[in-house]
């Protein structure tokens, strides 16, 4: 379960109010739990100078309870406060009082001194920073004097915990509007955050660890908490299994719509993904003018050549066949290349209007779901998975791809609870919503699988796993964690520049095994 920022307060005011779980303990579990992961990562520390900068709300509390911990380990700790001490409150204040009761007979090896720009100048270069300024309630802009300090410790070259979310980044977003702190590693409380794993908010968090600070299971995976990650064992455990009695038609049999003059490689590259999947049979309708092309290069996809238009794609003409190869379809796969013409979008209105089937529209066929309108597929006949990137999600809802880029969990989740598909938004992660208001966030993916056909071979792989009989969202989710982990194993062989789609389908082989034998966990 992942927890936005609000989420994580109802959490921590559920524990407190109807657990009686006091505050101050679960703020003592978090600041215990902190210096546990700091001495397995850095157990020399007898002696050794670390910093800890506190803020003040309870995310600096917080680093009190790391302080006396790690003081207690051995650490030369100095804590530099951003607030008087008049200015804290609560259980923050408790744990406060207690590190100055602390220091009386500490004060050789703990040091409680007040920010000042040039304290700064003064410190020496400690083996480790603690960054307790901030928590996951932060949101907007670093105003000074903690830019400052953000772009010192950053400038060390020392490592550096982040307590539940590096400051500087939003922690329901994971927006960074103008700093946050770089750290090596982020340990966060209870539940992952969402701006731990989108936008910006990926690149600050460095090594990420959860804590149990002792909020009840009954809150943790509460019903009202709809957001997930998605790991291999989730996977596996959903994956289909292929009797003993299989045959070619047993186990799935995908129709593919794409291509067009000049777009051969997106139906190429859907087909081959929907086979390597698992699939047991692969129709692809294509363009006579492509056919010879695709004809040659797909020696196990049965190749069907569809009526053309002038420009060299798919006609009205073709309405017929189609419907015969949508008749024997498990799922049906449209768009992958299929061009912008204005006649093979009229033929693709009709299709998704009116077919009954399983579908996955990718690519060039959103264009026809903006023009029956998100909200209005609920009303017809299909069933139905989308995969646009921000983009083409924009052309849907008429809302700017940055804010769709800022938002991609809410957006995800808006789109598939009014639409009743499951929509897969592409991206860093992508977000799988579906009908009931769940989100799917993958935790598999690379900056080099943003390379042309990407897409195309994803559109492939979840049809395949959904025509194998995977239900509708594990069919989606899956799918991306398993494209994603083909991409990682394509990144870890030839590095994160090189990767292609053609690279993502020829380890594919490789990352369902690894799910399979548990070795991807």
């Amino acid at each position: 379960t992942v927890a936005t920022a609000s989420e994580m307060r109802w959490c921590d005011e559920t524990t407190i109010r109807t657990y009686r779980i006091p505050g101050l303990m679960l703020m003592e579990n978090a600041g215990r739990g902190v210096a546990a992961v700091v001495e397995q990562h850095f157990s020399r520390l007898g002696g050794e100078q670390v910093l800890i900068f506190c803020g003040k709300g309870n995310n600096g509390g917080d680093g009190f309870v790391v302080a006396r911990h790690l003081l207690n380990a051995g650490a030369n700790v100095t804590v530099i406060m951003l607030a008087s001490a008049r200015e804290l409150k609560g259980d923050a204040k408790t744990n406060f009082d207690i590190l100055k009761r602390v220091q009386k007979s500490s004060s050789d090896t703990l040091s409680l001194v007040s920010y000042s720009k040039a304290l700064l100048k003064k410190l020496p270069k400690p083996k480790l920073i603690i960054d307790a300024i901030f928590g996951t309630g932060f949101s907007g802009a670093v105003r000074q004097p903690v830019l400052d300090i953000i772009s010192w410790i950053n400038q060390r070259g020392v490592p550096v915990v982040a307590v539940d979310i590096p400051s500087g980044v939003d922690g329901t977003t994971g927006v960074v509007m103008n700093t946050a702190v770089k750290s090596t590693h982020t340990v966060t409380f209870g539940l992952l955050k969402t701006g731990l794993l989108c936008n910006q908010g990926q690149d600050y968090v460095g090594e990420i660890k959860v804590v149990d600070i002792s909020i009840p299971n009954a809150v943790r995976y509460s019903p009202k908490l709809k957001t997930f990650l998605v790991q291999g064992q989730d996977v596996r455990a959903v994956l289909p299994w292929r009797p003993s009695t299989a045959h070619k038609y047993s186990v799935g049999k995908v129709f593919i719509l794409a291509g067009s003059k000049g777009f051969t490689g997106a139906a190429y590259l859907c087909a081959t993904a929907a086979l390597k999947a698992g699939t047991g049979a692969v129709i692809l309708g294509t363009p006579e003018s492509v056919y010879p092309i695709l004809g040659r290069r797909l020696t196990e996809t049965i190749v069907t050549p569809l009526p053309a238009t002038s420009e060299g794609t798919i006609s009205k003409a073709a309405a017929g066949i189609i419907r015969e190869k949508l008749e024997w379809a498990d799922v049906a796969v449209i768009g992958p290349g299929l061009s912008t013409n204005a006649e093979t979008q009229d033929l693709i209105d009709s299709i998704i209007r009116n077919y009954s089937g399983k579908m996955v529209i990718d690519a060039d066929a959103l264009r026809s779901i903006a023009r029956v309108g998100l909200k209005n597929l609920k009303r017809l006949k299909g069933s139905f998975i989308l995969t646009p990137h921000s983009g083409e999600l924009s052309r849907l809802i008429d809302v700017p791809s940055k804010e769709i880029e800022t938002n991609r969990v809410q957006v995800a989740r808006d789109g598939a609870t009014t639409s009743e598909a499951t929509i897969v938004l592409k991206g860093a992660p992508t977000a799988t919503g579906t009908s009931d208001g769940r989100v799917y966030l993958n935790s598999t993916g690379n900056p080099g699988m943003a390379t042309v056909g990407s897409g195309d071979v994803l559109a492939g792989i979840i049809a395949s796993l959904w025509a194998q009989g995977m239900e509708q969202e594990a069919s989606a989710y899956s799918g991306v964690f398993l494209h994603g982990l083909a991409g990682d194993i394509a990144r870890d062989a030839y590095g994160e520049r090189s990767v292609v789609a053609q690279d993502l389908i020829d380890k594919l082989p490789t990352a369902i095994k690894a799910v399979e034998e548990q070795t991807a966990f």
